[in-house]
Order: C-alpha cells, then structure tokens, then sequence
C-alpha cells in the first residue's frame, strides 16, 4: 500500500495530544515495519514545518522536522517536489473545482502528485481527499 502523508497527519503523528494520535501512530508504525511507500511533497513540509514551529517549543518542532527529513534520507519517506508540471497541474485542477474554493492551492498539489504517482490512499482526515476520490486511511 502506498500512503501520502499530508500536513493533517504530520500534526497528529507530532502532538500527543490529538485525540488520533495513538491510531495515526499505530498505523505509520506498521507502515515504517513492512516498508510500504509513503509519500509526501515539499509543499505538505512547507504548511507542516510552518505549522509545528507556530504550535511547538522550537526544540520539539525541530526534533520532529529533522526526523521527517532523517526518513526521507533513509528512504522510509519520498519527499516529492511540486516542480513546473506539478504546479501547472494543480492549476488545471483549481480550475476544474471551482464550486470548491475552500481546497488549498496546497491539496490540489497534492492530488495531481497522488494522481501522476497512482497513489490512492491519504493519511489525512481532510475531506477535500474523500471529495477528489482518495481514501482517507487509517
């Protein structure tokens, strides 16, 4: 199974006290065990890092962005970037959901990758998943 891993689910797998927490936890664990792709984009990073350093003591925000970044170098986790083609991507899709003006420029990134990568499952609890035809997991 491949997984995408949006800002939703970086947030719950960082706070221990996201209600989620445990089952996000429970799930990337066992995803991390029997070495399934997961996914993410430079863009998902951008709103997480950002995020977690708005939210978190610097030293706890750090610790976890560094070990995002450890995953990608130890080739856990793909760090996919939104380049010309991607970004264009997304625009035609901006376009294309334009009775849904509350999808982030950011999730449109995000489902032109997963499209493009043939990825179907997304660890997030954001509807705008569900609503452009992914699985939300867990």
């Amino acid at each position: 199974m491949s997984v995408f891993v949006d800002t939703w689910g970086w947030l719950v797998l960082e706070d221990r006290r996201d209600s989620a927490h445990a089952v996000v936890r429970r799930f990337y664990e066992r995803l991390q065990g029997q070495r399934e792709s997961v996914v993410t984009s430079d863009y998902v990073l951008d709103e997480t890092i950002t995020r977690l350093f708005h939210r978190r003591p610097f030293l706890e925000a750090k610790r976890f962005t560094e070990a995002m970044l450890a995953s990608d170098e130890e080739g856990f986790l793909r760090i996919e970037r939104v380049d010309h083609r991607r970004f264009k991507e997304a625009w035609v899709l901006r376009l294309r959901y334009d009775d849904q003006p509350g999808i982030s420029f950011t999730d449109l990134t995000s489902f032109a990758l997963m499209r493009e990568l043939r990825v179907t499952n997304a660890l997030t609890q954001d509807r705008h998943f569900r609503q452009a035809g992914f699985n939300l997991v867990p």
